[in-house]
């Protein structure tokens, strides 16, 4: 199988919407969300029309689409310094049939070289602790960092992409877009889901 990883196009934007909402269908994941839907899908379409960082990318399998990253902008904020500008990878995600296949490594690869040739200085996520180690994550407590409630949690990662970037955001919180409040956005998500059926 070849994968190939690519910019999204806007004729890209139903399939990626549709690929997300496929690899977030499992039934964990719904019933976390208490909305009855998937949640990723609308995060999708409203980053592309705020907050996003202007990295999509679609991977395909053998010119198939199956797979997908978006990043958005974010900040840690330390005391009365500056924010420190950082990018905040995902939705990421691949369709079931496609999974365990390399095509999820070759897409978080594929975005952090993005991420790096954007300027950005770090990447942080909420992701799997289990998995994104071996892709060179680390827990963001290890530079001193919360999310914005002050909590600290094994699924909050991140990955320098310049030396050092991170030593000045010892003490502070990552604020990311308002658009990962599922329960702020429960009725837009569910209008959204909608149009795709069941």
């Amino acid at each position: 199988m070849r994968i190939t990883i690519r910019q999204e196009e806007e004729r890209d934007y139903r399939r990626s919407e549709e690929i997300i909402r496929e690899a977030f269908s499992y039934p964990g994941r719904i019933e976390r969300g208490g909305i009855g839907c998937p949640y990723e899908h609308w995060m999708v379409h409203e980053l592309r029309k705020r907050d996003g960082a202007g990295i999509s990318l679609v991977a395909e399998a053998d010119g198939v689409p199956a797979g997908y990253v978006i990043c958005s902008r974010a900040q840690i904020l330390v005391g009365d310094m500056d924010a420190l500008s950082v990018t905040d990878i995902g939705p990421i995600g691949v369709l079931p049939v496609y999974q365990r296949k390399g095509i999820g490594k070759a897409l978080f690869h594929a975005v952090l070289q993005r991420a790096a040739e954007a300027g950005y200085g770090a990447v942080m996520f909420f992701g799997r602790p289990e998995y994104c180690p071996r892709l060179g994550f680390v827990q963001a407590a290890g530079y001193g960092v919360s999310d914005r409630f002050g909590e600290i949690s094994p699924a909050f990662l991140c990955k320098e992409l310049k030396e050092g970037y991170l030593s000045a955001a010892r003490g502070g919180r990552f604020f990311d877009s308002d658009i990962y409040d599922e329960k702020k956005h429960r009725d837009e998500v569910l209008e959204f889901d909608r149009q795709f059926g069941k």
